[in-house]
């Protein structure tokens, strides 16, 4: 079941919108809103896996809004404007669906939706992660990645051939993305490669060219992890 909840301005298009879903077995639209900080506050507590999300409203375009979140979730953008589709595609969008629109329209919409949901949730084995920055989703090979790097709501993730790519995400969100047999937070603003250790030495650890310290909060997970 694809969990989803619902932003827009306007009381009535969010009617619209819990109509249709009542109609679809594998969505689950379990809250509306007409506030974008209520919606947030929400989203924080209880992520979601899909959002339909209006673009016009009163404080904070749908498309700038979406640009905040921490989780890569799913978006169905909603408008009455059709200037906003090239826009909304660019952050990529599922879909973007005009106002007034038909149940079909909806229906086509959802399906997309969920062949995405379907693809991310995949029982294959995971050698990538997908991550939102510079207005696109990157797709990031674990085996590339030298070292992931927190700079306040922000990570920089240190990439092969000096490659770098910097998102909005917390250290928290970004390890709950990589696999933990892979993956290691050594401090509150590293988390490194295990494959990618050249050596150990008193307080830090070497990885490629870069020297990482080992947090006094983390010592006692990298000597059972990896001195054991």
């Amino acid at each position: 079941m694809i969990r989803a909840i619902a932003i827009d301005d306007e009381p009535l298009a969010l009617q619209i919108i819990s109509h249709y879903c009542d109609q679809i077995d594998f969505v689950s639209l379990e809250k509306t809103f007409t506030s974008q900080s209520e919606a947030l506050k929400h989203l924080r507590k209880y992520p979601v896996d899909l959002l339909f999300l209006d673009i016009q409203m009163p404080n904070k375009n749908g498309i700038d809004f979406y640009k905040l979140l921490e989780n890569d979730v799913i978006v169905i953008f909603t408008t009455a404007h059709s200037e906003f589709a090239v826009e909304g595609f660019n952050v990529n969008a599922t879909d973007y669906l005009l106002k007034p629109f038909s149940l079909e329209r909806f229906e086509t919409a959802v399906q997309k939706a969920r062949n995405e949901f379907n693809f991310r949730n995949s029982t294959a084995v995971q050698t990538h992660l997908m991550i939102r920055a510079d207005y696109k989703l990157n797709r990031i090979e674990f085996d590339d990645i030298l070292m992931i790097e927190g700079l306040d709501d922000y990570v920089q993730i240190h990439l092969q051939n000096n490659r770098k790519i910097v998102a909005r995400i917390s250290m928290k969100s970004m390890m709950e993305k990589l696999p933990d047999n892979k993956f290691i937070r050594v401090h509150r603003s590293y988390i490194i490669p295990l494959n990618q250790i050249k050596s150990i030495q008193n307080k830090s650890i070497q990885i490629g060219d870069f020297s990482v310290p080992i947090g006094e909060t983390y010592k006692e997970e990298v000597n059972k992890q990896l001195l054991n």
